[in-house]
């Protein structure tokens, strides 16, 4: 077994007007933005499946557009996440992956679910929707990740849940939402929300250090110092895990450059 996991850094979408001279050349065309930004980054958090279906063959032509090596994160459609009772979201889950997620084929990373502010854990509705998770689709393993924005999660419970199905707690560095960084799956996905767009790298350089070392700790198994728990008595398996990072949310212009200072900060 590798000893350490592979980390990837990135940032939500590519189609962003105030990137356009500041990230992308002045002179390139819209439809080539993808192409240059999956040039530059390991990995992009696909945002408009969260509030629309999308098609086969645009998955597969996002899959074309980036190089081997590159994947995406898929954000799961708020229909999914936004029903009343977790529990009763087979249909709308099963319609989000008809829409051709497989298409991404191993350009395809984890699935994240977004649930609102509003949302509290309810242990019993919220297990009933991660036995709702498929493994596969379209003979693709799937990786899913719980971006939960309501303290109530801060709960042992969660965290165990998180666990017995596989499934991995999105780490969030977020004004107001809460932080949980406890590890639960064979991977590490984290998103930082506190950057700013007067910062050329939108995270100080010295910030950007420590989340280097905290990403590469995650990757060889091993769980930071300093990051906000909801189990702080549990001890994750040890085992090297791929760990995707995120810029994204606040200091949104220098996201991209936030992103490839963290890739530059690993390979140091």
């Amino acid at each position: 077994m590798s000893k350490s996991g592979t980390i990837r850094a990135g940032i939500g979408g590519w189609t962003f007007e105030p990137w356009e001279g500041t990230f992308y050349p002045d002179d390139l065309p819209k439809k080539r933005q993808l192409e240059f930004a999956s040039s530059q980054l390991r990995t992009i958090e696909i945002n408009g499946t969260y509030y629309r279906g999308q098609t086969p063959a645009t998955f597969a032509k996002w899959a074309a557009d980036v190089p081997d090596g590159f994947v995406f994160s898929v954000k799961g459609n708020r229909f999914v996440t936004n029903k009343k009772v977790l529990g009763e979201a087979g249909e709308s889950m099963k319609k989000f992956f008809d829409t051709g997620v497989h298409e991404l084929g191993n350009k395809l990373g984890p699935i994240i679910w977004q649930f609102a502010p509003t949302k509290k854990f309810e242990p019993h509705d919220f297990e009933a929707f991660l036995k709702l998770l498929p493994s596969d689709s379209g003979g693709l393993k799937l990786r899913h990740v719980l971006e939960v924005r309501n303290a109530s999660f801060i709960d042992p419970a969660f965290v165990a849940l998180a666990e017995k199905y596989k499934a991995a707690i999105c780490h969030a560095d977020h004004h107001d939402y809460p932080e949980i960084a406890d590890v639960t799956a064979d991977f590490v996905y984290s998103r930082l929300q506190k950057g700013e767009d007067e910062i050329p790298t939108a995270y100080p350089e010295q910030t950007i250090g420590a989340w280097a070392e905290r990403a590469k700790a995650w990757a060889e198994g091993e769980q930071p110092a300093g990051l906000n728990l909801a189990a702080p008595d549990r001890e994750p398996k040890k085992m090297a895990r791929d760990v995707f990072v995120y810029f994204i949310h606040e200091g949104k212009i220098r996201a991209p450059q936030a992103a490839m200072a963290l890739q530059q900060k690993l390979s140091d």
